[in-house]
């Protein structure tokens, strides 16, 4: 049986097996040695996470541990409270501790298994409001790139804590010129691209 790399998050891991997508890439890259397994759960924070992180995994005894677990939440943490989205708001204090709970459950599964924690990425706020995910009466987009900044860098300081490694993806992707763009996709004519 081959190792396993599981991806684990919210729509942003879901879809990452489409075209170009990151999962597909990890995919292909490690096609005949890793299979990739996906666990990307659309519209989940990381409190819903916590909810289905002991029914997501195959049963401890089942299987070798993975390689690796990839944990990608927060973009839907961001979420603003007092904006159409607001449902999948999680407080940062809470999201911190919700990041260290998903940690130590999976750690405490798979003491040997690389644990890797990857930041929401930014916000391409004129693209959110645009392309609505939902009509705001406000005018004003449900999640700000701010937000998602002091996200990430909870996040950061999460994985420092815990003493695991940790993609910065909000800062790496805002160093590309045109990064709102080339490094993101649009909801157009019905079509589920995310402009984050």
């Amino acid at each position: 049986m081959r190792p396993k790399i599981y991806l684990f998050g919210d729509s942003i891991t879901e879809e990452s097996f489409g075209d170009s997508g990151w999962g597909a890439s990890l995919a292909h890259h490690f096609s005949r040695s890793v299979d990739v397994m996906l666990r990307g759960y659309s519209g989940y924070n990381t409190r819903w996470a916590l909810k289905v992180i002991h029914r997501v995994f195959p049963a401890v005894e089942s299987e070798e541990p993975p390689l690796a677990v990839t944990v990608f939440f927060g973009a839907n943490d961001a979420s603003l409270p007092d904006r159409s989205s607001s449902f999948q708001h999680v407080p940062l204090d809470e999201y911190k501790q919700n990041l260290r709970s998903i940690v130590f459950i999976l750690k405490s599964r798979w003491p040997t298994t690389s644990i890797l924690l990857i930041t929401p990425p930014p916000i391409d706020e004129d693209g959110r409001l645009r392309y609505p995910f939902i009509e705001d009466p406000t005018g004003l987009p449900e999640r700000t790139n701010e937000a998602a900044g002091a996200y990430a860098k909870a996040c950061s300081a999460v994985a420092s804590e815990c003493g695991i490694p940790v993609i910065d993806l909000w800062s790496k992707m805002q160093k590309f010129p045109g990064w709102q763009k080339s490094c993101l996709r649009s909801r157009i004519q019905g079509c589920s691209y995310y402009h984050y």
